[in-house]
């Protein structure tokens, strides 16, 4: 995939960084992401929970709707970034994102619908 990017501005956003994993930041992934699942809804020690990641970004997905109408826009971030797209623009849920495999690709596309992103962000 090869973008061709005309920036006319750029919005750097604290929401978008990854999940805070606290005690374990720093670590491998394979320590890190190796029991995932017991932190969906519980935090990492003094850390975050995914849901509480997810959530993060949701509210940046609420502003965002906000600041752009009929726009592409280049979103750069980590798990958490793209679980919340994939959980709010795409309906897939945290308990099925959690346990998936990480497969790198270039890039995912989201279509962010207004009636639905609307009834979805809390």
């Amino acid at each position: 995939m090869h973008l061709k990017i005309q920036a006319r501005r750029f919005f750097f956003d604290w929401r978008l960084r990854e999940c805070n994993y606290g005690v374990l930041n720093g670590q491998p992934a394979t320590i890190v992401h190796g029991e995932r699942k017991k932190y969906l809804d519980a935090p990492y020690p003094n850390g975050e929970s995914w849901c509480q990641a997810v959530a993060r970004m949701n509210r940046f997905l609420g502003d965002l709707e906000l600041l752009q109408t009929h726009s592409r826009i280049l979103i750069i971030g980590h798990v958490a970034t793209r679980w919340a797209c994939e959980h709010y623009l795409n309906g897939v849920a945290l308990e099925e994102l959690v346990k998936a495999e990480f497969v790198w690709r270039e890039g995912w596309e989201y279509l962010m619908e207004r009636e639905r992103t609307r009834e979805k962000i809390v």
